[in-house]
């Protein structure tokens, strides 16, 4: 390895063959245990100054849209703590002439106060290139540890180490970072006021830039050009910071691929249901416990208040001649009083018996237990219950009968450790290793995975025309459906950490069995299913038809047209954003008063836009309707030939294919025909 010195400089060539990518980490050890420190990295052009603020990264914009800079998160050592930085230099702008590496500490802390303050590099294939020590940080607040710059056309490090008594507001403005111009923005980043005082105080201007797609993710929605300059990113903070989990997966240590990662939940010993559900339940309600926001999370929607949590599995509560074991019990403790619930959950396909919800029902009522919740891979429907109870009218305490799905507290822990994240890492981690279990294969808890016995005689009788109006399997299948379309909102806005919900048009009324009985009468006619999306910051509805009658799957977008501008700009335009978008996509030019424009598939398309616009000079488009298709699979499971796993690949290939890459239209008010009620 590499050792530099104050002021020294290093081509990265000449270190590694594979110096294209790199990470750079910066380390310290706290004596006391409890100092630390937050890194940002600026990326500056050849004034000397960042482009924009978006040019400054930190936790609260942590990854660049090129990919050319990620911050990577704390890791513990042996020591302490390592923050990594991971850096494509082959994907950074060629205008960037150096990008600084930096750390502050704040609430007045100087880094003369940490011991071992280091820099190490490693290249593309983990290997350690160079390590810089500073041993003479004094007193100071802030630090350039070090910053990579071009020279003749390859990158170079150079060892810095430069201390900014002003700390990271003076670091910051010194580099062309816009800070807002009062004494609480300055005493934030400087480190001098509490965690909620620093979220309030500082605010940095950022430029949203473009997204790419990372392999296997889903990215965010494209910002428009009218959220580009003006708008105001997340406020940074100095303070302690909330966890999230990195989206790019560490380089493994091991051997080979048989090695298996040793986990805090196992799955492999798993050989029944009734394993699967004790398992299950145990791993679920003691993260609930360990991890305050995950748990206050689950139990807010079902009245519990917030406050000390405890969970419990197995409780044996007396109950006639036979004492009754349910799953679970969570109670919360808030100003002396306590707050109970009874948990039933059940893997697999397994459905939940009403008799045992019933007497679980009737313990807590005698009790005093405020909910029995019920938990399982199926999804419940408002007016479709999943178990029939019988309340009581004698008893004046009264019992709430909850359902969550695997589906939601998959998507919860989430949410959490990927976009929202938590505050401590430990915590991180806990919610990693419960993602980690749910979606393993051999844990049975996949959410809603079977569309049902009606599948099969609903399919085949709309297949020969044998399936007739008020069929009652007809109604299975459309609440079949509306589950399996609840859980794709759950599951993609989970990816993508926006709210995604079911549209519901106003049209076919409030009333959900009216609203159902509607939808199997036309599944009965045409033999389609259809449903609708609407997804935080997408450009417009994602829609979804299962035509049964062509066993194909088509999802699609209507994109209203540009208020300027020209027709054939419009097409051009449209078609440089799809560039990266299935050649098979289907176009369709949406006008005024016609049944439909021109149409064609992107691969026709590319070489000749103006083959979109109608003939007639006269005709106005009004918009483009985006489309793919797929073959549908035909099994009513979630095997890989199921239709649930069909129509889950076509919405998500959709979005990351088509959706992402287009502009988000200016806002506007909705006219009442367009209003839609989402649940």
């Amino acid at each position: 390895m590499h050792d530099m010195v104050k002021g020294s400089n290093v081509a990265l060539t000449a270190l590694s063959e594979n110096a294209g990518s790199v990470i750079l980490s910066l380390s310290w050890v706290s004596p006391t245990g409890e100092g630390d420190a937050d890194v940002s990295v600026l990326l500056l052009g050849a004034n000397g100054k960042v482009r924009s603020d978006s040019d400054f990264y930190f936790y609260n914009n942590p990854v660049a849209a090129d990919g050319s800079v990620q911050l990577l998160g704390k890791t513990p050592t042996e020591s302490g703590d390592e923050d990594r930085i991971g850096f494509d230099l082959t994907a950074v702008p060629s205008d960037i002439d150096r990008i600084v590496v930096a750390a502050s500490r704040y609430r007045g802390a100087g880094f003369g106060e940490l011991e071992d303050l280091k820099v190490t590099l490693a290249d593309g294939s983990g290997e350690s290139l160079l390590r810089f020590a500073i041993d003479d940080a004094g007193t100071v607040s802030a630090i350039i540890f070090g910053e990579l710059y071009r020279r003749g056309g390859e990158w170079k490090l150079r060892a810095v180490g430069q201390g900014y008594d002003a700390g990271l507001a003076g670091l910051a403005t010194d580099f062309g970072v816009d800070i807002d111009d009062d004494a609480g923005a300055e005493e934030a980043l400087n480190g001098a006021v509490s965690n909620e005082q620093a979220d309030t105080a500082v605010q940095v201007s950022a430029v949203e830039r473009e997204p790419q797609v990372p392999p296997g993710l889903v990215p965010s929605p494209r910002p428009t050009c009218d959220e580009v300059g003006p708008k105001k990113a997340a406020r940074p903070r100095t303070a302690k910071k909330k966890v999230t989990m990195p989206k790019v997966a560490r380089k493994s240590l091991a051997e080979n691929e048989s090695w298996k990662q040793a986990r805090l939940f196992p799955v492999s010993v798993l050989k029944s249901d009734r394993d699967r559900e004790m398992r299950a339940t145990s791993v679920l309600l003691s993260v609930m416990a360990q991890v305050p926001e995950f748990g206050r999370r689950l139990t807010a929607a079902f009245g519990a208040p917030a406050g000390r949590m405890e969970t419990f599995t197995e409780v044996s509560l007396p109950h006639g001649d036979t004492p009754r074991r349910p799953d679970g019990v969570i109670r919360v403790e808030r100003a002396g009083k306590l707050w109970t619930a009874l948990v039933e959950t059940k893997t697999n396909g397994n459905g939940l018996k009403p008799d045992q919800v019933q007497a679980y029902m009737d313990i807590a009522a005698r009790r005093g237990y405020e909910a029995v919740i019920t938990l399982s891979n199926d999804v419940a429907l408002d007016g479709s219950p999943l178990v029939d109870v019988k309340i009581d009218g004698r008893r004046k305490h009264t019992v709430a009968l909850w359902h969550l799905s695997w589906a939601e507290v998959t998507h919860q822990a989430q949410m959490l450790i990927r976009h929202e994240g938590v505050r401590d890492k430990a915590h991180a981690w806990l919610l990693q290793e419960l993602l980690y279990y749910l979606r393993h294969d051999n844990s049975g808890c996949h959410g809603f995975q079977n569309m049902g016995s009606a599948w099969v005689p609903v399919r085949n009788g709309i297949d020969d025309e044998t399936l007739c109006q008020g069929d009652s399997r007809a109604l299975d299948v459309v609440e079949s459906w509306e589950r399996l379309v609840r859980q794709i909102c759950l599951s993609l806005g989970g990816e993508l950490g926006q709210k995604t919900l079911p549209v519901q048009r106003a049209k076919r009324g409030t009333d959900p069995k009216a609203r159902r009985s509607l939808l199997a009468d036309q599944l009965c006619r045409d033999g389609r299913l259809q449903a609708e999306l609407r997804i935080e910051g997408a450009p417009g509805i994602l829609a979804i038809c299962a035509d049964l009658r062509t066993a194909k799957l088509r999802t699609s977008i209507e994109i209203p047209a540009p208020e300027q501008g020209y027709p054939l700009t419009w097409a051009k335009r449209l078609i440089r954003r799809l560039a990266e978008a299935p050649a098979d996509l289907h176009i369709e030019t949406l006008v005024d008063g016609e049944a439909g424009g021109p149409r064609g598939t992107l691969e026709r398309l590319r070489p000749e836009p103006a083959d979109m616009l109608p003939k007639g000079n006269d005709t106005r488009i009004t918009g483009f309707r985006l489309s793919l298709f797929k073959g549908m699979g035909s099994g009513r499971g979630n095997a890989e030939s199921g239709f649930i796993r069909s129509v889950d690949d076509a919405v998500q290939r959709f979005y990351t294919g088509v959706v992402v890459h287009l502009d988000r239209p200016t806002p506007r008010r909705a006219s009442a025909m367009e209003h839609a009620v989402t649940e």
